[in-house]
C-alpha cells in the first residue's frame, strides 16, 4: 500500500538514470501489476481526487492496492476543476477519462483530442488552432489512466462473455 510518484514525465534523458527519467516506460510497466492503480494527471485537482481516493481505499476500506502517479516538473498554470457535475468529473478522473473542455464553436467538422499530464496543454493549443485556422470544433479530454480504462473494458468483456443471456454492459 502507498503512493509511488514518478517525476519528470516523458523519458527526458538516457535510460539508466533512474525512475524519474523512465516514465515513458513505468506507466506501461504499471499495467502489468494487478494491485497497482496507475495515473498520469495533468492538473493539481486531478491529483487531489486520486490521492483522496487512494487514502480512502487503502486506509478506510483496507484494500491491498498501491498507486503509481506520474507527476511532472513543467511549470504551467493549474486551472480549477471544470464547472458542471463535480461528482461525474471526479468519477471520470478515477475511471481514467473525462471531458476537460468542450469546443467553443459548433462546426460540422468535429474531433476529440485527449492527452495525459503536461501534454494536455498541447491538446488545448491544438483545440484553438483547429478552431481558428481550420474551422474544426474539438473537445479536449483528460486521460488520467489508460490502465483503468483498459481494466474496465476487460471486466465488462468478461461479464458479457459469462452472462450471454443478459443485457450486455458497456464499458465506461
Amino acid at each position: 500500500r502507498g503512493f509511488l510518484l514518478g517525476c519528470t514525465a516523458g523519458r527526458t534523458t538516457l535510460n539508466g538514470e533512474g525512475l524519474q527519467h523512465e516514465d515513458g516506460h513505468s506507466q506501461v510497466m504499471a499495467g502489468l501489476v494487478p494491485s497497482c492503480l496507475a495515473y498520469h494527471p495533468a492538473f493539481a485537482y486531478e491529483t487531489s481526487v486520486i490521492v483522496k481516493d487512494g487514502l480512502k481505499r487503502m486506509i478506510e476500506h483496507n484494500e491491498d492496492v498501491f498507486y503509481y502517479i506520474t507527476v511532472g516538473n513543467e511549470n504551467y498554470v493549474m486551472p480549477p476543476m471544470p464547472e458542471g457535475d463535480v461528482e461525474a468529473i471526479k468519477q471520470g478522473i478515477l475511471k481514467g477519462l473525462y471531458k476537460f473542455k468542450s469546443a467553443q464553436k459548433k462546426s460540422n467538422l468535429k474531433v476529440h483530442l485527449w492527452g495525459s499530464g503536461a501534454i494536455l496543454n498541447e491538446a488545448l493549443k491544438a483545440q484553438e488552432i483547429l478552431a481558428e485556422k481550420f474551422g474544426v470544433a474539438a473537445d479536449v479530454w483528460s486521460a488520467t489512466s489508460y490502465k483503468e480504462l483498459h481494466r474496465d473494458a476487460l471486466d465488462v468483456e468478461r461479464w458479457n462473455t459469462l452472462h450471454p443471456g443478459k443485457a450486455m454492459k458497456v464499458p465506461y
